[in-house]
């Protein structure tokens, strides 16, 4: 028996394979399926099953292409919801066989109504894993809010009420040595203070993790697990639906995403279909000189969430500009959250449009001495675009917390004719928010290099604790 975590860090997302005696599952894989086809075929083994812990929101399952490509069944837990493709409705309780071992579903509503956990029984009858999707993440549970955008009635108290039912009366009675692997770690916007451990057993889980308290009622679960929520990304309900209505083949997104565009087709592609920019080079060298309108969305970060979070709509055209050789890796990236209309890439990159004579646009960067200097002749307005949490554990005195998760609700609040210093912590964030809200005629934004960790080590701003935030929101 062999079971391998296959951990994907820019959506902080963990997908399984599990073989034994030549037969294969995959539990929650990520849309592109090359990777799980490579693994079954070097093992000589066969993809039997795709098993999936709930209708994803934070990503685009591969479920359909996988099942197609191999011949695997899909299964979900008992559910009544209408799909787009054929699958097994299992029930609570319905063990699979996988060469000499069983895998048990276990039903467990509460993050979705079809949440389930999936139990790995190995060839002698022991229960040894729990591949518990987004019921169960170490030091943390799924969040309960998330459906009711998809299924109004379902509010946040009713899934909160079965989660903790679910917990108590199909996990925690599991024997402490099994190990848990969850569907998410931290940075996930699925829970909310997830562990940076990927799996651990049971057991500890029971001393540690503050939802499975052995003395706490149902009343101050849900309160523990509703407090402190913030909403989640926008896109989040659109992959939902992707998830159970289908999608397009990977292979003809990717291919159409990889059309190398001359600077005169790039050019006529923004004109024709309204299409946005996705920059997806370092911050600095974008602020040095991007075609106007651009969005700089660093390919080497949280990519994925920002595209989701600042975007939102999935079906949105979109147009890459990138360093030469990374164009199948952000087509890929943008793939796994639903956004298939990236209709190609500039060919040669921003060299291109230079050399084409086409205007350019900048941002100034400055750094935080340089910030410092400034603030002693004169006021300064500074905005710091990381979430509220972040803010209330440290930021500097009298800057605006703007998170930019709300981005779309900055433009009321500011001022076009002002000056605002912008950071965030180390510079990725500050830069997409720049530069949106650039495209959105705010022309006096100043992004501040190496954000808050910058500011610090200057040494020459105060630093608040205080606990309520000055929001714009």
């Amino acid at each position: 028996m062999k079971v391998e975590q296959i951990y994907t860090s820019c959506l902080a997302q963990g997908a399984y394979y599990i073989e034994s005696h030549g037969e294969a599952a995959v539990i929650d894989p990520l849309r592109e399926v090359d990777q799980y086809i490579a693994m079954a075929k070097d093992r000589k083994a066969k993809i039997k099953y795709v098993f999936e812990t709930h209708f994803h929101a934070d990503f685009v399952s591969s479920h359909i292409d996988l099942a197609k490509k191999t011949g695997a069944i899909i299964v979900y837990g008992p559910t009544t919801v209408k799909t787009g493709f054929d699958f097994v409705v299992g029930e609570d309780g319905q063990e699979f066989k996988l060469g000499n071992v069983k895998i048990r579903l276990l039903h467990t509503p509460g993050h979705t109504m079809e949440s389930s956990c999936y139990l790995l029984i190995d060839e002698t009858g022991k229960e040894t894993a729990l591949f518990s999707g987004d019921t169960l993440f170490i030091d943390d549970v799924g969040r309960p809010d998330l459906a009711q955008k998809v299924i109004a009635e379902l509010t946040q108290e009713k899934l909160a009420a079965h989660l903790f039912d679910s917990l108590r009366n199909k996990i925690m009675p599991l024997p402490d040595h099994i190990i848990i692997y969850p569907g998410h770690g931290a940075g996930s916007a699925c829970g909310k203070k997830m562990s940076d451990e990927t799996s651990d057993t049971l057991g500890h889980q029971k001393e540690t993790n503050y939802a499975l308290r052995a003395d706490m009622t149902k009343e101050e679960f849900i309160d523990d697990i509703l407090t402190g929520l913030t909403p989640p990304p926008g896109y989040f309900p659109q992959n939902v639906l992707i998830n159970i209505q289908g999608y397009q083949n990977i292979d003809s997104v990717i291919k159409k995403a990889k059309t190398p565009l001359t600077v005169n087709a790039f050019e006529k592609a923004m004109l024709e279909h309204c299409a946005i920019i996705i920059d997806t080079r370092d911050a600095q060298a974008f602020a040095k000189g991007f075609i106007p309108d651009s969005y700089n969305i660093g390919i080497d970060g949280s990519f994925a969430n920002w595209v989701g979070t600042t975007i939102v709509n999935t079906k949105q055209a979109i147009l890459i500009v990138a360093d030469p050789g990374r164009e199948e890796e952000v087509a890929k990236r943008l793939a796994r959250i639903g956004f298939d209309n990236a209709l190609g890439f500039l060919k040669g990159g921003i060299d291109a449009w230079k050399k084409a004579g086409k205007e350019l646009e900048m941002i100034t960067s400055i750094t935080a001495n340089h910030l410092a200097t400034i603030k002693q002749k004169e006021p300064v307005a500074i905005l710091d675009v990381r979430r509220a949490s972040e803010y209330n554990s440290e930021h500097i005195l009298n800057a605006i917390n703007m998170p930019l998760d709300y981005i779309k609700n900055s433009i009321k609040k500011l001022d076009k004719e002002k000056t605002y210093y912008v950071h965030c912590r180390s510079g990725y964030r500050s830069m997409v928010f720049v530069s949106i809200l650039k495209s959105m005629g705010f022309k006096n934004l100043i992004d501040i290099k190496g954000g808050i960790i910058a500011l610090k080590k200057t040494k020459k701003f105060n630093i608040s604790e205080y606990k309520e935030p000055t929001t714009l929101l």
